[in-house]
């Protein structure tokens, strides 16, 4: 009798879960599982956009010629450089400012206010302050007395690092929180053990500090590098991809892709290229870099 009554309550417990899940399920299954399987049977159509009648089925044969173009090639390495520009500074500054902070000194909570600010700026607001810094005649090297400026978003060899600035500043709010918080959570005695060996600041912050901290440090490259390759707001407002294409990064290319040959069996290949390139790249970060973190008992 205990135990038939012990089913019942069991029972109404998972419907109950099962209750409070489904709003969720419902608008995930609307809004991402359904976008995210209607992408894949588009790759395999050829069609203008809107004109499903005459759409034709094309097989792999669109996969291949999407993933072999130039276009495709340049887009993708457009974005690694871009990732390789933004994502390791933006950590390392978080970090940098995160140490100063977490020093014990008089109005410091200021300064943690002030370092924290950009992660409550949109990547639009960032977008307009940089394009109005980078501009030739206003910009900010006008305010040093050094002129005239150079057009660095014209400039094919400065735009992609200048958009990467942007990005970088965008990311350091959210890399100092996370680093802040990291630091926080090091055990004092720690560090007070390692002072008393001898060791100095520098060489506790290597070796005690930053062992400490590498499992935070792993989740902030993670993240920073899922964000690297989705950027496109800073890309749009500043450059529009160019010049000369030095800018496309993928997700623009899908943008441009759908907005100007409106061929979207051609951009879901695109996209589905970047699903695929962030996961492997999420799952190569995982194996490699996640054996050099130090997880404390």
């Amino acid at each position: 009798m205990a135990g038939r009554t012990r089913r019942a309550q069991r029972r109404r417990e998972a419907l109950l879960g099962y209750l409070l899940v489904a709003p969720a399920l419902v608008v995930f299954a609307v809004f991402v599982f359904y976008p995210f399987a209607k992408n894949f049977q588009l790759a395999f159509y050829q069609d203008p956009l809107f004109n499903l009648p005459g759409k034709r089925y094309v097989g792999f044969d669109q996969i291949s010629d999407v993933l072999s173009s130039e276009d495709f090639r340049h887009s993708l390495w457009t974005t690694i450089a871009f990732a390789l520009l933004s994502v390791p500074a933006g950590i390392l500054l978080g970090l940098a400012l995160a140490v100063a902070a977490h020093q014990k000194l008089r109005g410091i909570g200021i300064y943690r206010t002030i370092f924290a600010s950009t992660v409550a700026s949109s990547v639009a607001v960032a977008a307009v302050i940089f394009g109005t810094l980078f501009n030739p005649v206003i910009g900010w090297l006008p305010w040093l007395g050094i002129e005239p400026q150079p057009p660095f978003l014209q400039n094919p060899d400065w735009a992609l690092p200048a958009v990467a600035l942007v990005t970088i500043w965008q990311s350091i709010g959210l890399s100092f929180i996370v680093m802040s918080a990291g630091l926080q959570a090091i055990p004092e005695e720690v560090l007070e053990a390692a002072e008393l060996d001898g060791a100095r600041p520098w060489r506790r912050f290597w070796r005690v500090t930053v062992p400490l901290l590498s499992p935070t440090i792993f989740f902030a490259v993670v993240v920073g590098s899922i964000f690297a390759f989705q950027a496109f707001a800073q890309v749009e407002m500043l450059t529009k991809g160019g010049p000369i294409d030095r800018t496309n990064v993928l997700t623009y290319n899908i943008f441009v892709t759908l907005r100007e040959s409106q061929d979207e069996g051609r951009a879901a290949v695109l996209s589905i290229a970047l699903f695929l390139v962030t996961l492997l790249l999420t799952l190569f970060q995982m194996r490699i870099l996640e054996k050099r973190v130090h997880y404390a008992s």
